[in-house]
């Protein structure tokens, strides 16, 4: 297997082991050096009072796939948790 699907196959197994994404309906869709993308569905069940997807969830899933993208680069054996980190929403994410 080469260095870069046995990173793959490790942060899907880790992933896999997330049950809140579980819960939010997000999905892993792409890993690479450095980068990874998470997509979540836009659901009734993820709204706010307004009816967008609450940020919460969207924060939620920018801090995995932030967390996972610097994954991709360390060490086999390292581990990666969030300590801190800031969004900046642009604005309501409707779909």
């Amino acid at each position: 297997m080469a260095p870069q699907d046995e990173i793959a196959t490790r942060i899907a197994a880790s992933f896999g082991r997330q049950s809140f994404m579980a819960t939010l309906g997000a999905r892993l869709l792409h890993v690479g050096a450095g980068s990874v993308e998470i997509g979540m569905p836009v659901a009734p069940a993820l709204s706010q009072q307004h009816g967008f997807v609450h940020a919460g969830a969207v924060a939620a899933i920018a801090d995995s796939a932030a967390g996972y993208a610097a994954l991709t680069l360390m060490p086999a054996q390292a581990g990666v948790l969030t300590a801190e980190f800031k969004i900046n929403l642009l604005a309501p994410a409707a779909g």
